[in-house]
């Protein structure tokens, strides 16, 4: 049943004259303090943050001078109590609240300082599960709310970001605090709780393996406001989850201007691309356009890579993203910066090759300091009408698969190098997925078509155009390995990459007609390999 409001109006401006501060991040705490108790406001406080005031000099009274009761419990229970909920709690403007607070001895809070313990980085950090469990905030949640929900004349603040405001809000208004002023900071702080328990909530869900959880809470913190969306007249903001995976979310952006919307989609698919190769079994580059690799290459070095993820599809590759998988050097950074690129981005980049990318001054380069691992688990999430989408990241990697051998003829060693390169390329390919390779190099891929065949007729076209923009006389495709994302529903797929010179396969597996698919490869004498695992990708 819901409960009936008194409808009292809030005051347009409240003045305040005491705060409540309690933070467990006390950056800029001193300062603010000063600020506050320079304006004749009161300071309460708890802890470790009366302590910090107390040792600046500026005059704080403790809370349990609110209360009547010390802390107890290693501080577990300090603020939970009338004499701080009361405070934060009570319509000044009512009668009844009155008459409950002078019964009571009862102070308004006016203003309410709250941090909360740092959960989300202990959890980062991999803090054993009993210390992970401390670091769960009870008191500065219900402080927090409290202040929020009587916003009519509280100001919460939540954020040491927001202490500058504060001051100025109360410089601008005499010594005052306005009702719009109050209400975005009752936004920000229930937005912060709600992100701290869905943090919480995730945790516990991860450590108990509880894979469907009956509620499941997504939260971030804004890193950045987008120019706009996928489209100029869409709005979007850039959310970091807090989640330890390097990548274009905690990548450090060394020159260029923003990144938009569809940059960061590029740049993450690029990135994840890329980090499928390890570093020591050679370098490895990739070219992405529209979410989509137009062209991946390894090789000794990155440059080698460089080349060879190029001459893919040179065309598509105009304004794409590169992505590496190692330290960018001076000598690619050369050849990259000769064709319009809109962002780079790999672990690191020597001072020579900043130098050199810094004469195109609208280039982004991102540096993230390590790879993602393609074996991690993790969540990814997608919006529907209505719903969200959650599932597990794919992180299923060809190199821990049993491939088995299903034609008359195996592939060679080479052949079988190729085959797992041209799979890894398929897991992150749009549906259906094609993808040809050859010599450690992608020669023709095709994306995002609703049929397979069409995927492999497009890959082949592409890589017919590459071969005569290079003044080959034949397309790279032949003798090449193909891989599928997904099994071959009929053999007219496999025929169509096989008319464009594949000699072997890799796909997963699993169609009713797979005795069909093999015949057809044996009767052309090229080898398959199935994976028994798919990589749709929509």
């Amino acid at each position: 049943m819901a409960v009936a409001s008194k409808k009292i109006p809030a005051p347009e401006l409240v003045t305040p004259r005491r705060a409540l501060l309690s933070v467990s991040d006390k950056t800029g705490l001193v300062a603010f303090a000063a600020a506050l108790s320079e304006r004749g406001i009161e300071l309460v406080s708890t802890g470790g943050t009366a302590a910090a005031i107390a040792d600046a000099g500026i005059a704080v009274r403790d809370v349990s001078e609110l209360t009547g009761f010390p802390e107890i419990m290693d501080g577990r229970v300090k603020t939970l109590h009338p004499g701080v909920h009361g405070g934060l709690l009570a319509i000044r403007d009512d009668d009844d609240h009155r008459t409950a607070m002078e019964a009571n001895d009862i102070a308004a809070i006016d203003i309410a300082v709250i941090n909360l313990y740092p959960f989300e980085d202990v959890r980062a950090a991999g803090g054993d599960y009993p210390t992970t469990v401390e670091n769960i905030d009870i008191g500065g949640p219900a402080m927090i709310r409290a202040a929020a929900k009587n916003h009519a004349y509280v100001t919460v603040v939540t954020d040491p970001a927001d202490y500058d405001a504060v001051i100025a809000e109360l410089e601008e208004r005499n010594g005052s605090v306005s009702y719009p002023f109050r209400q975005q900071m009752a936004a920000r702080a229930y937005a912060r709780t709600a992100a701290y328990d869905a943090a919480i909530s995730n945790w516990f869900a991860d450590e108990l393996a509880i894979e469907n959880p009956r509620h499941r809470a997504v939260a971030g913190t804004l890193k950045d406001v987008m120019r706009y969306g996928e489209n100029p007249h869409q709005t979007a903001g850039f959310y970091v989850s807090g989640e330890n995976r390097p990548g274009v979310a905690t990548a450090t952006l060394h020159q260029g201007k923003q990144l938009s919307y569809n940059n960061i989609n590029d740049t993450d698919a690029a990135f994840e691309l890329v980090a499928e190769f390890a570093p020591d079994k050679g370098a490895a580059c990739a070219i992405i356009k529209h979410a989509n690799p137009c062209g991946v290459g390894m090789g000794e070095d990155l440059l080698g890579a460089y080349h060879k993820a190029l001459a893919c599809d040179p065309v598509s590759a105009f304004g794409g993203i590169v992505a590496f998988n190692g330290i960018l050097d001076a000598a690619t950074a050369e050849e990259v910066v000769k064709v319009f690129t809109e962002v780079i981005i790999a672990p690191e980049v020597t001072d020579e090759a900043k130098a050199i990318i810094a004469a195109k001054k609208n280039l982004r380069l991102l540096t993230t300091g390590d790879l993602p691992d393609p074996r991690a688990a993790g969540l990814t999430a997608s919006t529907v009408s209505g719903g969200l989408l959650v599932q597990s990241r794919d992180n299923g990697v060809v190199d821990d698969l049993d491939l088995k051998v299903v034609t008359q003829r195996g592939p060679s060693a080479a052949e079988l190098d190729d085959l797992k390169f041209a799979f890894r390329v398929a897991k992150h390919v749009k549906s259906n997925a094609i993808v040809y390779v050859k010599d450690g190099a992608t020669v023709g891929i095709g994306a995002g078509q609703m049929s397979r065949v069409d995927s492999a007729r497009i890959a082949a076209r592409k890589a017919q155009d590459a071969a005569e923009a290079q003044g080959l006389s034949e397309p790279l495709t032949k003798g090449s390995a193909v891989a599928s994302d997904a099994f071959f529903p009929f053999a007219d797929g496999l025929l169509s990459a096989i008319e464009a010179g594949a000699t072997s396969v890799i796909q997963p597996g699993g169609s009713m007609r797979d005795d069909e698919v093999i015949k057809a490869a044996d009767e052309a004498g090229i080898a398959m390999v199935l994976t028994g695992m798919r990589h749709f990708r929509h």
